[in-house]
Order: C-alpha cells, then structure tokens, then sequence
C-alpha cells in the first residue's frame, strides 16, 4: 500500500468515527431532551376542575366551599361556590405548585394562596379584614341534569 492509500484510509477512517460519534450523540440527546421536557411539563399539570372542601374564617366558622376553576395558559378564572354565597374568580395565576386566586369580595378583591399536592389545594385567605385556612380536594365534575322532552 503506498503511502497516500495508507493516508486515504486513515481519513475515510476518521470520518466513519465521527459520523458514529455524531449518531450516538444524536441517539442519547433527543431522548434526555423529550424526558426533561415532559418532566418540566408534569410538574406544573393543570388545576383546572372542581374542587370541594371547606374554609375557617377568623371567628373560626367553617364555611363549605367549592371551587370551578378553569385555567388557560396558567392564568386563573371561575367561581367559588360558598355557604356564604358565589363569588367570581377576577384573576390568579398557577407556577408550578403555587396557586393564587384573586376573587370579587365585593369590596376589597379577595386573594386566596394554594399550595398543591396531588389532588388537594391547601392554604390561606383574606377578604378586606377576614381570612382564614381553606383546603379543598378535587372532585368530579358535576353531570348536567338530564333535559326533558318537550
């Protein structure tokens, strides 16, 4: 073999090591750069749906509550649904398990702050000068009552 077929070798050589180096890079990133992505994801899941639960005002009165919570794109609406009457969900927001909810007290707005753990919210709220703990757990949707025949 003459020494320019020995060299030609040597680089058709260098190249087949590369382009095999290149394909295993491409074969171990992809698939570590999908699992980061979908681990980013799950942790900040959707809240939206029904929650039910109660909350304690400052006179320590259980108030029963339930919440429609709709999201989109992690800003917060809905209602609350309350043994103390319906107040409209104005504004909040959801990063990653914090949740806050701002509400129509009418009055001073309403804040409610939420930390998330599985299919339960817990935390603290104020309106003007009450507040209190509220937790409340995801429940089903409610069916639509069946229409009847006219």
């Amino acid at each position: 073999m003459t020494s320019s077929q020995k060299k030609f070798a040597r680089l058709g050589g260098n190249a087949i090591v590369q382009r095999m180096l290149a394909l295993c890079l491409v074969f171990v990133l992809v698939p570590l750069c999908v699992a980061a992505q979908q681990g980013k994801n799950s942790g900040k899941g959707s809240v939206a749906g029904r929650y039910e639960g109660s909350a304690k005002n400052r006179a320590e009165e259980v108030i029963t509550v339930t919440f429609e919570l709709t999201e989109k794109e992690g800003a917060m609406s809905g209602m609350i649904r309350s043994s103390h009457g319906d107040f409209t969900i104005t504004g909040g927001s959801h990063h990653g398990e914090e949740v806050t909810l701002e509400f129509d007290a009418g009055g001073p707005t309403g804040t409610i702050t939420l930390k998330t753990a599985e299919d339960k919210m817990s935390g603290t709220w104020n309106a003007g000068d009450d507040g209190g703990t509220v937790e409340v757990k995801r429940a089903a949707a409610q069916a639509e009552a069946p229409k009847g025949k006219s």
